[in-house]
């Protein structure tokens, strides 16, 4: 049975908690909790599955109560139930919650959201793919100049400005930024000199994206990488993938937030690859010929010698640097989206059909083998007929990018 503790400093509002959810009394053993104090207090004595807050409350807020609750029990899934859904309220949430839940929320749909959350705790606690990471010498840390930038983004002074010095203070980073700013996935007509014009041009979180992307994949740059291996590659492809499935979520006129989640499951949907290639080299190597000598789907080859996937380890990692589920889900589910208990467009649904799309695009890939969309999935959700908008949408950044 599940344990959920609900946080909100409003009697009225956990009273009607408490009367919407009776009917889960035979599945979730529930606590209720009147400030963020007397929640970290109940989770001393007994931490937690599942912490729900709201936003605004006197002393400690939501933000600072699932920051602690990161901090101290960092196997808690942490939501934020609230009215409040200005865009700064998300930003701040944006780190220590894993899902926004806007209220009202019927009980029907916060039960299917903590169940898909329940669903991706479950296969990202596999124990192939646990003792696999545990055993890894080089698996990644969370960017620090990416925690820099959260904590900025945070802040009720945020700006353009003072994210494009955080930017400037690491060259590399600059440079990286910049050059991809500067490329035709973005379709910004003008030179992009500094970080602060990128950051002006591309927006906050478009440039949050890119710093978790090139600060991921910087550990790896320098790497011995298996024959037929190409970083260039797998980096351009990761692009894409988030251009297109940016571009997707665009078209489906979703908000702000989603577009966003669905850019940055895009350009990290294969970071697990880069994970398996720089740890297991030989391994990888194996992996890689059996899918061109062998035809074997890369799911495949991958579970067969690591007894997981390069979803799976993508995922896993995402979830330890605390990014949100929506990405994660992306990530874990590109390949395989019906296993995932979503039932609606999101950004899993972005990104694997922007994944199919781009190697649709260059044909002769490894991964061609066997990749098709999912279009049960797709038909399930009552989407098969936005296919041919969507591949349309795509192959005009397609063109641009090549031109």
């Amino acid at each position: 049975m599940k344990r959920i503790l609900f946080v909100d400093d409003e009697p009225n509002i956990l009273a009607g908690l408490k009367r919407m959810l009776r009917p889960m009394r035979s599945e979730w053993d529930m606590t209720f909790a009147g400030s963020g104090q007397e929640a970290l207090a109940i989770m001393e004595k007994q931490p937690v599955d599942i912490i729900v807050t709201d936003m605004r409350m006197p002393g400690m807020d939501g933000a600072a109560v699932l920051n602690e609750v990161m901090n101290r029990y960092p196997s808690t899934v942490r939501f934020i139930l609230s009215g409040q859904s200005d865009k700064e309220t998300i930003l701040r949430s944006v780190g220590p919650a894993h899902q926004f839940i806007a209220k009202p929320c019927e009980a029907e749909t916060l039960k299917a959201t903590v169940d898909r959350a329940s669903g991706l705790r479950d296969l990202l606690s596999n124990d192939n793919l646990t003792q696999l990471v545990s055993q890894m010498p080089s698996l990644p840390p969370r960017p620090e100049l990416y925690t820099r930038l959260m904590e900025e983004l945070q802040s009720p002074d945020c700006s353009v400005g003072a994210v494009g010095r955080i930017i400037e203070s690491d060259v590399g980073m600059t440079a990286q930024i910049l050059h991809w700013a500067n490329s035709a996935f973005f379709g910004v007509r003008q030179n992009v000199s500094n970080p602060v014009q990128a950051t002006s041009l591309l927006g906050l979180d478009t440039i949050r994206a890119l710093v978790l992307m090139v600060g991921a994949f910087a550990h790896a740059s320098e790497s011995k990488f298996p024959p037929l291996f190409s970083f260039e590659v797998f980096c351009q492809h990761s692009m894409a993938v988030g251009a297109y499935a940016q571009a997707i979520s665009k078209s489906q006129g979703v908000d702000d937030k989603e577009v966003n989640n669905a850019f940055t499951g895009g350009i990290l949907h294969d970071a697990g690859r880069l994970v398996l290639a720089v740890n297991a080299p030989a391994d990888y190597r194996e992996v890689l010929r059996r899918i061109q000598e062998e035809h074997v789907p890369i799911t495949q080859a991958e579970q067969d010698a690591f007894g997981c996937t390069h979803a799976a380890v993508g995922a896993y990692l995402l979830g330890l640097w605390g990014i949100p589920d929506s990405v994660v889900e992306s990530v874990a589910f590109h390949h395989r989206p019906s296993d995932c208990l979503a039932n609606a467009f999101g950004p899993l649904t972005a990104v694997h059909v922007a994944n199919c799309l781009e190697y649709e695009g260059r044909p002769g890939g490894e991964e061609e083998v066997h990749l098709q969309l999912d279009a049960g999935y797709l038909a399930a959700l009552g989407l098969d007929e936005k296919l041919s908008a969507w591949r349309q949408v795509c192959q005009e950044i397609g063109k641009g990018k090549d031109e």
